[in-house]
């Protein structure tokens, strides 16, 4: 494994190489420089539209899923305007993720981002044809640049006009770039031949598309190539299918990492996809090209436009196979990559407790942001009850029993010997610091993202406070509970059956199927902790007629306050959220901003 050192060491290295090789060669310098703007101008172009867009694009995409058709329509439609399918992509996949849309229509959305980016290979295609674009350029990239300084969203527009123009720029200095690079790179000359040659360029076009991150980076380069009689149009046709492979992978270990289950499900949809796709193309490779040249000629297209035909025609060809089997995929695909168990969460080494469903591309929307964190703070509500049952030596697999209670609770076996300090030390801690770098990275864009994010951010402090209420629970808890004789232990016992009841209402409260039923057993869980206040009495009496000394009830009046905290802090969480209202609120959102546009 590579050290940070090594690491550094080796990124500087390619750093002096690639500009030593700029002072050896101006038109690879000039080259290099086309595709710097292009890719930049991209980025710019997706940025600007997602912060014009607001929270829109989430309702659009939300809608956009019901029918297979409008997922692909809205896969393609996103694609042509923001101009980045792996963008689109790691929507669908954080979207997928927060539980905004089902894995049928994330499949959907991604057959048509693929058809969407056939829309930018047809227009660089078009931009290709001895047309300079500099002219129109400048003027863009001097409003857009004016643009910037008003803020909001004109701002957003002026990002999305001057992307447009460094585009612009790069395109005719790509094609600068490669007509002076002539002389030294022409791959149209090759004699391979045959399935080898095809091949040969197909990982070409694979591996200059995960270098780059974009695929249409890659077909600019093909198409420069190309009319500069660089490149043949079978060699481009080639290109082009490895370009739409490398994208999918790229995208896809882009969006696994840190993804869920559901994440991860899709991306492996969207590799199977364009693999599937590039096969059988490769396999009718002679009647698929002969189509399109015969099409092209009839036409009267030139190797550009032929070139985007024929990533038209690849693309749709693999839509039309896939078409019909996207809802038995969706369940093959669950099948095979099945959600983890509902086990305990907390490791059983002293290993921090990693996020589950926090990554850097649930930033790219507020609300798949929000609902990301929400699953997140649930994730830390799980583990935190969980530490709670250890300080009660308790195996918390016992809250998972539908049959448990606190009545038939067992005695706690020796040795008493768990480390709650050690637990929220090395394991509750490191997931609540993550969750609170996430919430401020997270910028919501109204008041009432606002609002969620300080619910939720209250909510994952409420059960790390809970989490330390149970570390002063313990201290006494492991004293009295080890010695049979004291006359504590009785008291310690009941206190042990009545927060173990606690966490168990919380815990089925918050995952019930109905409102009706979550609505009970909240009202049973405010019963229950009133109840504390007999055990209070209970240990005052026993003071009084001396069954208990000032030291020991002294101390289990404490615990009991703890015991109280402890149960108010959790029903104040459930109070804060009913999942129900916020499945039902998020669709809300989603449909007002569709009809807002």
């Amino acid at each position: 494994m590579v050290n940070p050192v090594q690491k550094y060491f080796l990124f500087a290295a390619l750093l002096l190489a690639l500009a030593a090789s700029f002072v050896y060669s101006p038109p690879w310098l000039r080259l290099c420089y086309g595709l710097a703007l292009f890719l930049f101008g991209m980025q710019n172009i997706e940025e600007g539209l997602r912060n014009a867009a607001g929270g829109r694009l989430e309702g659009w995409m939300h809608k956009s899923t019901a029918t297979p058709l409008k997922g692909v329509v809205f896969g393609t439609g996103a694609t042509l305007v923001l101009q980045s399918s792996t963008l689109v992509a790691l929507l669908a996949m954080a979207f997928l993720s927060s539980g905004m849309i089902t894995l049928s229509g994330g499949i959907a959305i991604i057959l048509g981002t693929n058809l969407g980016a056939t829309g930018g290979v047809w227009l660089l295609a078009l931009a290709g044809q001895n047309l300079s674009l500099s002219p129109a350029a400048l003027p863009m990239l001097v409003f857009g640049i004016l643009s910037g300084f008003f803020g909001g969203r004109s701002r957003a527009l002026g990002r999305v006009l001057g992307g447009v123009a460094l585009i612009f720029l790069g395109v005719d200095e790509i094609k600068d770039g490669f007509q002076a690079f002539g002389a030294d790179i022409d791959f149209s000359g090759t004699q391979i031949g045959g399935m080898g040659e095809t091949l040969l360029f197909f990982a070409v076009g694979f591996l200059l598309t995960v270098v780059l991150q974009s695929s249409h980076a890659t077909l600019l380069l093909a198409l420069a190539a190309l009319s500069g009689g660089q490149l043949t149009l079978m060699q481009g046709f080639a290109v082009a299918v490895g370009s739409c492979v490398g994208t999918s992978v790229s995208t896809a270990l882009v969006g696994m990492l840190g993804s869920d289950r559901s994440g991860r499900r899709l991306a492996v949809a969207h590799v199977l996809f364009n693999v599937v796709t590039a096969a059988l193309s490769l396999a009718v490779w002679w009647p698929l090209t002969q189509a399109v040249t015969l099409v092209g000629q009839w036409l009267g297209m030139g190797a550009l436009l032929q070139l985007a035909l024929f990533h038209t025609l690849f693309n749709v060809l693999g839509i039309a196979v896939f078409w019909k089997f996207q809802e038995r995929l969706a369940r093959e695909l669950t099948r095979r990559l099945p959600d983890t168990a509902d086990a305990d969460s907390l490791p059983e080494d002293t290993a921090a407790l990693e996020p589950q469903y926090l990554n850097a591309n649930m930033l790219l929307s507020p609300d798949t942001a929000l609902a990301a964190l929400g699953k997140e703070v649930r994730h830390l509500d799980k583990a935190g009850v969980e530490t709670v049952c250890h300080a009660l030596f308790l195996p918390p697999a016992l809250l998972y029993d539908e049959t448990a209670d606190d009545r038939s609770l067992p005695d706690p076996a020796p040795p008493l010997d768990t480390d709650v300090p050690r637990l929220y030390a090395w394991q509750i801690k490191p997931l609540f610091s993550s969750i609170l770098e996430f919430a401020g990275k997270l910028d919501p864009s109204d008041e009432t993202q606002q609002r969620q994010l300080a619910a939720k951010q209250t909510a994952a402090w409420q059960i790390v406070e809970t989490v330390k209420e149970s570390q002063h629970l313990q201290k006494n808890m492991q004293q009295y509970l080890s010695d049979s004789a004291s006359p504590a232990n009785r008291d310690y016992l009941r206190l042990r059956r009545h927060v173990f009841k606690t966490l168990l209402l919380f815990r089925r409260a918050d995952s019930a199927n109905t409102e009706e039923t979550r609505a009970e057993l909240e009202r049973q869980l405010d019963a229950h902790i009133e109840t504390l206040e007999t055990l209070r009495g209970r240990a005052m009496v026993k003071l009084r007629n001396k069954e208990l000394n000032g030291w020991q009830a002294s101390s289990l009046l404490n615990d009991i306050t703890y015991a109280r905290r402890i149960g108010r802090a959790l029903a104040d969480i459930l109070a804060s959220r009913n999942p129900l209202l916020e499945k039902t609120a998020q669709a809300d959102e989603g449909f007002a901003a569709q009809e807002a546009v």
